[in-house]
């Protein structure tokens, strides 16, 4: 049985990933740089991102700082207007949080949260969100979910993580934290052989917690 819940958010809690994606492909073509899927993939496991691949064809740290405002601007865009929901969300933290307190670890900045959460109830249930303002090096560094354990007071061995990426794993797995891979169309093809558990929707967390799974 878990005690506590540490969430990651986006690909989690809402569908995002494609549209952050997105948005950079969208910022990389304004200067005639495609952004390959693959190697974007490959470069979050590791802790990189879009502009990997723009270093990588020669676009200078001047032009890659403009991109990133137009690639913020582009995703807030989609937020406003894109459908990011997932089904079920809310129906399954209610349930979940009658048996374990609940958190959010995410590598959204503030900013993009805030957006993100103006009409959703999501945050109710949570005892406290991080936000990529809230810790120092990001996943898949431990120190987003060390930091997840100190704020709870938790014991790893009381905690899950929930992650969609191999990133995020690779962060749970390094703070010694049991991990709950949901999959998700846009990461589901990274190497999550490290999971304590792949569940398929988040309806499966409360057999989990209530410690009816193996």
């Amino acid at each position: 049985m878990k005690s506590y819940i540490l969430f990651d958010h986006d690909g989690v809690l809402v569908d995002t990933e494609h549209w952050y994606w997105t948005a950079g492909e969208r910022a990389l073509a304004d200067v005639g740089v495609v952004l390959d899927k693959a190697q974007y993939l490959s470069d979050m496991t590791r802790g990189l991102g879009t502009w990997a691949q723009a270093r990588s064809a020669g676009v200078d740290e001047p032009t890659i700082d403009r991109l990133r405002v137009a690639r913020d601007g582009y995703y807030q865009e989609y937020l406003r207007t894109q459908p990011i929901e997932i089904d079920g969300v809310v129906d399954v933290l209610a349930e979940l949080s009658r048996h374990a307190r609940l958190a959010i670890v995410t590598t959204s900045k503030r900013a993009d949260f805030d957006l993100i959460h103006e009409r959703r109830q999501i945050r109710a249930f949570m005892d406290f969100v991080l936000v990529r303002e809230d810790y120092q090096r990001a996943k898949p560094d431990p120190e987003p979910y060390l930091a997840g354990l100190r704020r709870f007071g938790a014991a790893r061995s009381d905690t899950l993580v929930v992650e969609d990426s191999a990133r995020g794993l690779r962060s749970a797995m390094a703070a010694g934290i049991d991990c709950a891979v949901v999959d998700n169309h846009f990461t589901r093809d990274g190497d999550f052989s490290g999971a304590r558990y792949r569940i398929d929707t988040l309806r499966e967390l409360v057999d989990i917690v209530r410690g009816d799974a193996g």
